[in-house]
């Protein structure tokens, strides 16, 4: 397993706390505190600003809860709850975060966590060769991330749109989501995945996506219009 270092925030209301956090992840020599956040509010603005990896987020804080936040910003980075109160674990279960830890935390049980978490993300080779296989029809279909234009919930099933063919495979849109580039790909819309690289034009609501129309759900909006644009926006 190759040296990795990930990039994390901690949000968190109270100083003590996150203080004692930013202290832990110091200690594990490969968690790297790149912002913190005392809100919701300042968490949405530092996703906007720069890559992100981890996040170590509590849940009761002010404007908006952890668990509110994760579950309407598009494509998050992978979350450790921590939290004074065992009655989100389920929530937390059901977001698919990492680990769950109740306050106070121990070094031994953070630890415990961080590790979990550098087992995750050294699971996720960048070296391997850029494409996934697709089971469709009785056989194993090897596509490119790249020539991957929009994938589709469709029930038990998704549609995945590349520059050529449709292919439609048994599987979740979340199960397709973890296998994908999370800087390439976003979710617009609880029924969609686009390739950001093939975007040709944002009309409205609207994903101009190859010959395909994606719509964004107005929740998601600002955030998806944000990190599609990304500064490079010219306008007269």
């Amino acid at each position: 397993m190759s040296n990795i270092s990930i990039r994390c925030v901690i949000t968190d209301d109270e100083p003590l706390a996150w203080k004692g956090l930013q202290g832990y992840a110091e200690k594990t020599g490969f968690l790297e505190v790149v912002a913190i956040c005392e809100d919701a509010v300042q968490l949405n603005t530092v996703l906007k600003q720069q890559p992100v990896d981890l996040l170590f987020l509590d849940i009761e804080m002010p404007y908006i809860s952890g668990v509110e936040f994760l579950k309407n910003f598009p494509n998050p980075p992978r979350v450790i709850f921590t939290t004074a109160y065992e009655r989100y674990a389920m929530q937390g279960f059901e977001l698919d975060v990492l680990d769950y830890l109740l306050k106070p935390i121990s070094f031994e049980r953070f630890l415990k966590a961080a590790n979990k978490a550098y087992d995750y993300f050294a699971s996720q080779d960048t070296s391997l060769p850029p494409y996934v296989f697709i089971k469709t029809d009785n056989r194993l279909e090897k596509v490119l991330y790249d020539e991957i234009l929009l994938v589709e919930a469709l029930e038990n099933y998704v549609a995945v749109y590349t520059t050529d063919k449709k292919m439609i495979t048994h599987a979740t849109l979340k199960s397709v989501l973890d296998m994908l580039p999370p800087r390439q790909f976003i979710q617009p819309h609880k029924s969609y995945l686009v390739n950001m690289k093939c975007i040709t034009a944002i009309e409205g609501n609207i994903l101009h996506v190859g010959p395909h129309q994606v719509p964004v759900s107005k929740y998601q909006k600002e955030a998806v219009m944000e990190k599609i644009i990304n500064n490079r926006l010219l306008k007269k």
